[in-house]
């Protein structure tokens, strides 16, 4: 990755992301507090957004803390140099990095506002969703929609794309009916828009002939919507073919003006094995963090106001009293959860197995710490760390929490 791509990440991708599902995770949090009804129909879609969104964060932080750009940079250089020193004009090393800042400055905008229409409507205004689903996939939608909490989020955000986005990419639905119906009040709009329209209820949509469905405010809507978003392809797609060579011809020239290093091969798509060691870490001055952590940690992070995350079972609660660990504990007595390793992480590593040097499983891999959400960009082993559940912790679970003495006896348990 260049300098160049890391501004659009810093200054474009990741504020954008952070600030949208923010906006929109707030609302949700808040009826979610208020309702068990809505928690348990929200829970699973404000994980999956929160997820990336914490993602977002931890990577523009680490970005920022390492110092990565200024690494870019200085690389950046010295490939030029080599260039312009040992290249011919028609080899087209030396135009590489220029025609990859132009193209990326280009392409941001685009991305932005592709970008905007994603995440504000397409995937942030549900109702844009009822209207594009076949009608024998309702049933399923609706039976986790809050058609109310819905219409309070889509005022926020089209509140918010008119406020941030290029005037010339927002949906026509702003300028041919916000403006010309309702004189640009948003708020007017969205409540004439769900009281409107068949999409408000199951019964009402299912029961929709197919040109009905044609001249429904929640189809115009959506149709807007991927209408603009459609209109930015193009261009989008004009682009990227300037960005892979441009992108093609730097790898490549790295390459030839460092042969004898040991580069990464490109394992896209791939099985993959990272390896490394159990270790703690300093994030900060007099800061450190423990290699694992322990039932008691679990015990006491409960926090009953917040029953998304922090909630512990009873039977767990009463296991932890009794000491009654089984096999399980570790030598110190205690009932070891998580550790940490300096293995490297990235997005669908969840649930990798964690072997030791004899091919043992010992854990399962599932988060990384705060500093390795940088770490498809750069990885620095002295601060990022693998999380991953102790395997100890999950056969404890599996014997003395669930009882499932079926699996529990068609495993091969051994100690060190």
């Amino acid at each position: 990755m260049t300098s160049y791509e890391i501004d659009q990440m810093l200054e474009v991708d990741n504020p954008q992301r952070i600030f949208i599902r923010g906006e929109r995770q707030a609302i949700l949090w808040e009826a979610m507090e208020a309702s068990d009804a809505v928690r348990i129909k929200y829970a699973s879609k404000y994980a999956s957004s929160s997820n990336y969104w914490k993602n977002s964060i931890g990577m523009s932080n680490g970005i920022t803390k390492l110092g990565v750009k200024a690494q870019k940079q200085a690389e950046e250089r010295k490939f030029q140099q080599w260039a312009d020193k040992n290249t011919l004009p028609e080899e087209r090393y030396i135009d590489a990095l220029p025609n990859m800042q132009k193209t990326i400055e280009a392409i941001t905008p685009i991305e932005g506002s592709m970008q905007y229409l994603q995440e504000a409507f397409l995937r942030g205004v549900e109702i844009i969703t009822a209207a594009r689903t076949a009608t024998a996939r309702l049933d399923a939608f609706y039976k986790d929609y809050e058609v109310e909490l819905d219409r309070k989020v889509a005022k926020r955000m089209f509140a918010i794309a008119k406020e941030n986005m290029d005037p010339k990419y927002l949906p026509s639905i702003y300028a041919e009916v916000i403006d010309t119906q309702f004189g640009g009040n948003i708020d007017q709009y969205v409540d004439w828009l769900y009281n409107n329209s068949a999409f408000y209820s199951l019964e009402k949509a299912k029961n929709l002939s197919d040109e009905a469905r044609t001249q429904d405010p929640a189809y115009v809507l959506a149709q807007s919507v991927i209408k603009s978003y459609n209109s930015l392809v193009p261009e989008y797609q004009a682009l990227s073919p300037r960005y892979n060579e441009a992108h093609r011809l730097y790898v490549d020239g790295r390459m030839k003006m460092e042969p004898q290093k040991a580069w990464y091969s490109d394992a896209n798509f791939t099985i993959r094995l990272t390896y490394g060691q159990v270790l703690p870490y300093n994030p900060s001055d007099a800061v450190t963090y423990n290699y694992f952590t322990t039932l008691e940690g679990v015990i006491a992070k409960e926090d009953k106001s917040n029953p998304l995350e922090f909630t512990v079972e009873e039977k767990l609660k009463e296991l932890h009293s009794k000491k009654d660990y089984g096999r399980y504990a570790d030598k110190d007595g205690r009932l070891h959860v998580g550790f940490l390793a300096n293995l490297d992480i990235t997005g669908g590593n969840s649930g990798s197995p964690v072997i030791d040097g004899k091919g043992r499983l010992i854990g399962l891999a599932f988060d990384g710490n705060w500093e390795a959400m940088s770490g498809d960009v750069a990885f620095e082993p002295a601060l990022q760390r693998c999380i991953a559940v102790d395997v100890r912790y999950v056969l404890f679970v599996i014997d003395k929490f669930a009882g499932c003495k079926h699996i529990m006896s068609e495993l091969d348990i051994v100690s060190k």
